[in-house]
Order: structure tokens, then C-alpha cells, then sequence
């Protein structure tokens, strides 16, 4: 019984370090994009955050599906990573994920770099569309929790409800804008700036929702860790 509070911590600490992975995936991508339109490389460049954006992708919905697996509901059910995918869209984050690597790899090689970007532009925005949730619905699944045990809340857990609500809304817009600049992208409309405006679009998106998820698991400490004696834990 003496490994269970190191082993809580260690989950909390690698989740926070996943949204913080997340929120810097998400600046390389917009940092990348801005260069590219600044006209260095933009070929290039498309490429390149196209790979890192879904890496991103992947690291998120990683760390959601981990944090969902670690709640319990107050009647005592396990929430899987199979039960959050039913309604966040969580599993549309994986296979995007990779595919937006493949296709990111495809465009570095010379194969149809800005059509094959600007399709991962629509697919990242699907994405973001589908899971804009996610980091709201974990919010209400804590904050239930935390009321069942301790029926007591703080500023910062009030912050991380103000955040989580905020980057919902501002993802799934984010993400219906990269759908649109993708499609017209795909469509030939000034392919190259419409796609590395589209991927500057989702790298801000992935700061914001980075962030709200590590402030989110930062402003919780499981019930059983708050109320647990230093004398228990060590049993």
C-alpha cells in the first residue's frame, strides 16, 4: 500500500507534463507557420509543422484519455478512455495524429507538399471540432468528484473551470476556420498561405488547450491524496 500515493502523484505529474508538451507542440507549429509565411522555406516548413502538429495531436489525446482513466465518478465507476472516446471525440485525435505525420513526411519528400498539408489542415480541424469538449467534460468530471468527497472548491479549481470553458469554444471555432481555410487551400485558392495560415490557426489552438489541460490536472489533487494521512500512506 506505501507505492499508491507515490504512483497518484507520478500519473498527475506525467499528465500536467503532457499538456505542457501539447502547449509547446502547438507554438513550434504556429512558429513554423509564421516563418513560413514570412517566405523562408515554406515547402518546407508546411511540412515540418504539419509533423509536429500531429505529434501534438497524439501527445493530447494521450493525456485526456490517461486523466479520464483516473476518475471516478462519485457512485464509485471507473471512467476508461473508452468511455470518454463515446461522446469527446477523443479517438478521432490518434489516427489523425498519424496520419497527419504520414502526410507530413509525403509533403518533406516532394509528393504534393501543399495539397497533402492542406488536407491535414481539414483533418486537424475535424479533429479539434470533435474533442473542442474534452478538456470541459474532464473539468465537470473532477469538480463532480471533488464536491462528493470534500464538498469544498478553490479559486484556482474556479480558473481551471473558466479555462477549460473558454478553450472549448475558442478550439471548436479554431477548428471549423482550419477546416474552411483547408478546403479552399485544397481547392487551389492561394494554396501555400491559406495552409500555413490554417496550421498557424491550430498551433495557437494547441497553446490554449495545452495550457487549460495542464492548469486543469495542476488546480486537482485526487480525493484520496487530500484526505490520506501521512501514517496510511506509509502502511
Amino acid at each position: 500500500m506505501n507505492v499508491a500515493l507515490p504512483q497518484s502523484r507520478s500519473t498527475e505529474a506525467a499528465a500536467a507534463f503532457g499538456g505542457v508538451m501539447d502547449a509547446i507542440g502547438g507554438i513550434a507549429t504556429a512558429v513554423l507557420a509564421i516563418i513560413g509565411l514570412a517566405g523562408w522555406h515554406p515547402e518546407l516548413l508546411a511540412g515540418v509543422a504539419t509533423i509536429v502538429f500531429g505529434v501534438a495531436l497524439l501527445i493530447q489525446g494521450g493525456t485526456l484519455v490517461s486523466e479520464y482513466s483516473q476518475v471516478f465518478t462519485p457512485a464509485g465507476a471507473l471512467q476508461t478512455g473508452s468511455d470518454a472516446f463515446s461522446g469527446d471525440g477523443l479517438a478521432a485525435m490518434f489516427p489523425v495524429g498519424i496520419a497527419g505525420i504520414v502526410l507530413g513526411i509525403l509533403a518533406l519528400l516532394g509528393v504534393a507538399p501543399f495539397a497533402l498539408t492542406s488536407i491535414s489542415a481539414i483533418a486537424f480541424g475535424a479533429a479539434l471540432m470533435l474533442s473542442a469538449q474534452s478538456v470541459r467534460r474532464l473539468y465537470h468530471m473532477q469538480a463532480e468528484l471533488r464536491r462528493a468527497s470534500v464538498s469544498m472548491s478553490s479559486v484556482r479549481e474556479f480558473v481551471a473551470g473558466e479555462m477549460a470553458s473558454g478553450s472549448a469554444g475558442i478550439q471548436f471555432l479554431t477548428g471549423l476556420a482550419a477546416v474552411v481555410l483547408g478546403i479552399i487551400a485544397v481547392a487551389g485558392v492561394h494554396n501555400e498561405l491559406l495552409t500555413l495560415v490554417a496550421l498557424l490557426v491550430v498551433g495557437i489552438t494547441n497553446i490554449i488547450s495545452g495550457s487549460a489541460l495542464s492548469g486543469l490536472v495542476l488546480s486537482f489533487m485526487r480525493p484520496e491524496l487530500s484526505s490520506r494521512s501521512p501514517s496510511s500512506a506509509t502502511r
